[in-house]
């Protein structure tokens, strides 16, 4: 019996609200061919890489994951917390941002919210999240991408994965979807307040790099926001901090390919800084709302390599907010903001609702004068 086969049907039961919270996903395991489980939806998804079918699947199929798996082992490896898929740092942060919220919104709304998590690729899957929530009879949903900053090729890709399994649904839940949350200001609080407790503790280095993952060019030039919002959010960290302009810069990683992607290139980036007589650099990352490959390993371990290579002396890779309390709370926040109107403070008639629809349940269930032999 599939999850969807499983969910209580009943009209005579009450309406709860939700939240579906979303990331990437992950593999099961840091081994080639789970990588490849994992690799083979993410990029042959549309959203994710824009270039003519035909050509891209060719690439993707003779080449990427025949060979990219194999690579990619070992800097799963290096990052891996225990055997199986909790191992995962993304997802072990996200199941924590998961119960965190789940903790925060009760204590602050007064009532249990049901949140449960999703991923666009792989497991926990977006099916069974819907299907978890619908079994506490969840009607209206809030979908939050954990992506503060949207891009159609993770945000949308995100949004694309939730409606497609909605299609499956007879009766469709109501739906509020949250973009983009680059500019909130608790959000912002929380990055300004962790780098702020990172220097009281290990001191500030002379430059901090604000590293974004990177998109194609193209993407931008076709309207994709990502660029913009990187840069806001980046801008309004400095101006939370009173940073001066020369102390900080952007930069974009975690490039693919020959095409040009969003410059200028954090792995060209680092080594400049120490080139130029950058002694010591500090990175965040504030497009991961929680620590993955990308940054447990290509910032943490393999920049930091390239940044003393190239003179520099002490790299500190400042985490991302996970499930840091003042992560977990603006959050929630923003939560209650977008759940606004769909938490009603009492239901007064629910009682009256219930038995009116179970004695329609009871009434479809008996024969009528039509369904009886003549």
């Amino acid at each position: 019996m599939s999850a969807i086969d499983s969910i209580d049907r009943r009209h005579s039961v009450l309406a709860t609200t939700g939240v579906l919270l979303l990331n990437l996903g992950t593999p099961e395991a840091p081994t080639p061919a789970a990588i490849r489980r994992y690799l083979k939806p993410f990029l042959s998804d549309r959203r994710v890489v824009e270039l003519p079918r035909a050509l891209w699947l060719t690439i993707l199929y003779a080449f990427i994951l025949p060979l990219r798996p194999r690579r990619l082992a070992h800097s799963y490896a290096s990052i891996w917390m225990t055997p199986g898929p909790q191992g995962s740092p993304l997802l072990h942060h996200s199941q924590l941002q998961r119960d965190g919220l789940r903790e925060w919104l009760a204590q602050e709304l007064g009532q249990p919210v049901p949140v449960a998590l999703g991923m666009t690729y792989g497991q926990p899957g977006i099916e069974g999240a819907l299907a978890e929530l619908e079994a506490q009879n969840v009607r209206r949903i809030l979908v939050l991408p954990l992506y503060p900053q949207y891009s159609a090729s993770s945000t949308g890709a995100a949004l694309d994965a939730v409606f497609r399994a909605l299609q499956t649904r007879r009766w469709m839940p109501e739906i509020r979807t949250i973009n983009s949350y680059h500019d909130e200001a608790a959000w912002i609080t929380a990055l300004a307040q962790s780098l702020s407790d990172h220097w009281d503790t290990k001191g500030r280095a002379e430059h901090l790099l604000i590293s974004f993952h990177s998109i194609p060019r193209q993407y931008f030039l076709d309207g994709d926001p990502y660029y913009c919002y990187c840069e806001k959010t980046a801008r309004l960290i400095a101006e939370k901090l009173q940073l001066e302009r020369n102390s900080w810069s952007v930069s974009y990683q975690s490039r693919l390919g020959n095409q040009p992607w969003l410059q200028p290139y954090t792995d060209l980036v680092i080594p400049q800084l120490a080139r130029s007589g950058v002694h010591a650099l500090d990175v965040i990352c504030p497009g991961f709302s929680a620590d993955c490959l990308e940054t447990l390993e290509e910032v943490a371990l393999r920049y930091r390599d390239d940044f003393i290579n190239a003179g520099g002396r002490t790299f500190r890779y400042v985490p991302a907010l996970n499930a840091a309390p003042a992560h977990i709370d603006a959050l929630g926040r923003m939560i209650s903001r977008h759940l606004t109107g769909w938490l009603p403070e009492a239901d007064t008639d629910g009682a009256v609702r219930i038995a009116r629809a179970k004695a329609a349940e009871a009434q479809m269930k008996s024969p009528t004068l039509l369904d009886r032999p003549a």
